[in-house]
C-alpha cells in the first residue's frame, strides 16, 4: 500500500532533507524510524527538498510498504524512534497514484526575521537576524513586481537543476509585528534557493539600500549575479503543501510557532 505522512522538523542539526553520505539528513532519519515500524526497508519521496538549516512545519512524504499498520501506529511508532527535532504529525493510506511531489499543486513558505540591533538568543537558528531597520511597506511595494508567472532565473541558485525557471508566484506578503517581520510566499513550485533569494532582495529594499523598483530590474535581468545576497536559511519554514481535495491530505495550521504566539499577543 502507499502511505502519506505530514512531518515537522527543526532543520538546525541536519545538512538538509536529502540523504547524503557521512552527514545527517532528515530523509535518512525519517526512513530509519519508519523502517523500524514497518520491519522492512522504507524509502520515502518528499514534496520538496529543504536546504541545510531550513525548517518544516508541514512537509509531506509518501512511501510504499507491505506492512499493515494503522495511521495511529505509523505516527506513534515513528515518533518513538525519531529524535526530538523531527515528528510525524499525520499519516494515512492514499491512492496508489498519489505522489508527494507531482500531485502537489502549490507550496507555501514563511520567512521570519527578527529585526532589532541585538542578536537572538532562544530563537537562534529559528529566525533570521537583521540589525538594519526594515521598512515593511517598501518591501511590500517591491513584492508587487514579483507576483505572477515569470522567469525567475535571477532568483535561482547557480546549481539549480530545474528544467524551467518559470514559476507562478501566487502570493508574496510582508507583515511587521513588533520586532518581527514575516514574509509569506506561495507558488506552484519553487526553484533552488528561490525563497531565500527573494528574501534577500526584499531585505535590501526594506533597509533602504535600493528602491522598490529594483525588484523589477532584478527579475527582468534573468541573471542571478545581479540579485544580491542569498538570505540565511535560519527563519525559513516550509509551512504547507497544497493538494487536490481528492488526495485526502489534510492541511493543518502550520505557521511557525513564533508567528502563532505573536498572533495572540
Amino acid at each position: 500500500m502507499r502511505v502519506a505522512a505530514i512531518l515537522e522538523y527543526d532543520g538546525s542539526e541536519f545538512s538538509g532533507w536529502q540523504r547524503q553520505d557521512d552527514v545527517p539528513s532528515v530523509q535518512q532519519t525519517v526512513e530509519a524510524s519508519l523502517s523500524r515500524v514497518a520491519d522492512e526497508d522504507i524509502r520515502v519521496v518528499t514534496a520538496g527538498r529543504t536546504d541545510a538549516g531550513v525548517h518544516a512545519s508541514a512537509q509531506v512524504i509518501h512511501f510504499d510498504t507491505t506492512a499493515e499498520r494503522t495511521p495511529h501506529a505509523w505516527v506513534r511508532g515513528a515518533n518513538t524512534f525519531l529524535p526530538g527535532s523531527v515528528a510525524l504529525r499525520w499519516a494515512g493510506v492514499v491512492a496508489d497514484d498519489f505522489h508527494a511531489r507531482f500531485s502537489a499543486t502549490g507550496r507555501d513558505y514563511r520567512y521570519v526575521i527578527l529585526n532589532r540591533p541585538v542578536r537572538p538568543t532562544y530563537l537562534l537558528h529559528r529566525v533570521t537576524h537583521e540589525y538594519r531597520p526594515l521598512d515593511a511597506a517598501r518591501m511590500q511595494a517591491a513584492a508587487r513586481f514579483l507576483t505572477g508567472t515569470h522567469d525567475f532565473s535571477s532568483f535561482r541558485a547557480m546549481q539549480c537543476q530545474a528544467r524551467s525557471p518559470v514559476r507562478e508566484l501566487r502570493r508574496l506578503e510582508i507583515e511587521r509585528r513588533g520586532e518581527f517581520v514575516f514574509i509569506r510566499v506561495s507558488a506552484n513550485a519553487f526553484l533552488h534557493h528561490m525563497v531565500r533569494n527573494l528574501a534577500g532582495v526584499l531585505m535590501t529594499i526594506g533597509a533602504g539600500e535600493c528602491e522598490p523598483g529594483w525588484a523589477k530590474d532584478v527579475l527582468e535581468a534573468r541573471d542571478r549575479t545581479v540579485g544580491g545576497i542569498t538570505a540565511p536559511p535560519h527563519g525559513l519554514y516550509l509551512s504547507a503543501i497544497e493538494y487536490p481535495a481528492a488526495c485526502g491530505i489534510p492541511r493543518p495550521d502550520s505557521a511557525p510557532l513564533v508567528e502563532l504566539l505573536l498572533s495572540h499577543t
